[in-house]
């Protein structure tokens, strides 16, 4: 426990300012995000832009393509929501899936995850290669799914910050583990709030 506390601090003390940055703008994208503030996706934006940079530097390539991906869903996100069903006082209302038709996109993503994992494991020196491509390609899904106010992608969140608080332990990124532990906290608190916006609305829409 004490070498735990140790390393995090220490790896808090060597994140840069730009890290820091980034990570202020990531945890005020997802408060944002909780209360459907618009302004939740140029808090986006600019922190996958920080992203983009530090993980290119780092020659993380994946993950700095990955981020390339969030930044483009910052903007689609930021049109969808001020642009989209205006019946909701928040432009995009919140709307909930069949479980059919998550289990389909569970089921595809699954497999594609699969697969990435295979090609990891198999021609690349990644570690965790099948749980690193499960985190990874649940993300870009959720994230559409973030962007189009679909009530479940907290559920998903959940699930994905889990499995990479595993991944991010297991590689001693210690400062990554405590900030998707406040993610996973800060997820269900998002689906809790979500949920009861969801409800409010379809009383107010509802025909009298």
């Amino acid at each position: 426990m004490n070498d735990f506390l140790t390393n995090t601090l220490s790896g808090f003390t060597a994140m840069s300012h730009w890290e820091y940055i980034a990570v202020a703008l990531s945890i005020a994208y997802l408060l944002l995000a909780i209360k459907e503030s618009l302004w939740c996706w140029p808090a986006a934006f600019f922190s996958t832009i920080i992203y983009t940079l530090l993980f290119w530097n780092g020659a993380l390539l994946m993950e700095s393509a990955l981020n390339v991906y969030y930044m483009l869903m910052a903007i689609y996100g930021w049109f969808i929501w001020r642009y989209g069903n205006q019946r909701s006082q928040h432009g995009q209302p919140i709307q909930s899936w069949s479980v059919h038709r998550h289990v389909n996109i569970i089921l595809a993503t699954s497999l594609v995850s699969v697969v990435l994992g295979f090609v990891m494991q198999n021609y690349t020196h990644a570690d965790f290669a099948y749980l690193d491509s499960f985190t990874t390609c649940f993300a870009v899904v959720t994230t559409y799914l973030v962007a189009q106010k679909v009530l479940e992608n907290w559920i998903y969140w959940i699930v994905i910050d889990a499995a990479s608080m595993y991944l991010y332990f297991e590689k001693g990124y210690y400062p990554t583990l405590v900030l998707f532990i406040f993610y996973t906290i800060m997820a269900a608190w998002g689906f809790k709030t979500w949920h009861q916006q969801y409800h409010q609305q379809d009383q107010i829409d509802a025909p009298i």
